[in-house]
């Protein structure tokens, strides 16, 4: 049941997550970068919102419930949230150094990975 409510919500915000590149592509002429910075940003603030409302107990979900909003649909709509999330987590719970690291490495061996991709692709041509 919980492999259904990550797919359901990562449907729901992959189709929030195309909406907001159209209507910045449509307000603007572009989408890229401004429409990836305002979910990337909108998706910490929710995460954190949630994270925050049951770590508190302030907000009760069931494990079906919190996989459909974290990995389903906050993860449909932006991983950005998800890897804030896991950096704060860190941090938070006094791990500064992996903290710094977790962003450092993801940061750097995401573009290595981006840049190696494409180089890829660009060498089957």
């Amino acid at each position: 049941m919980i492999w259904l409510a990550v797919g359901a919500g990562g449907a729901l915000g992959s189709l929030a997550r195309h909406g907001v590149n159209v209507l910045f592509a449509h307000v603007l002429g572009r989408a890229v970068p401004y429409a990836t910075a305002c979910v990337n940003l909108a998706g910490a603030v929710v995460i954190g919102l949630l994270a925050a409302l049951v770590a508190a107990g302030r907000l009760q979900v069931s494990d079906g419930m919190r996989a459909f909003m974290f990995v389903g649909i906050l993860g449909g709509f932006t991983t950005f949230s998800s890897f804030m999330l896991d950096t704060f987590t860190l941090g938070h719970g006094g791990h500064h150094a992996l903290a710094f690291w977790n962003v450092a490495l993801q940061t750097a061996l995401g573009l290595a990975a981006v840049w190696g991709g494409y180089r890829l692709g660009l060498a089957l041509n």
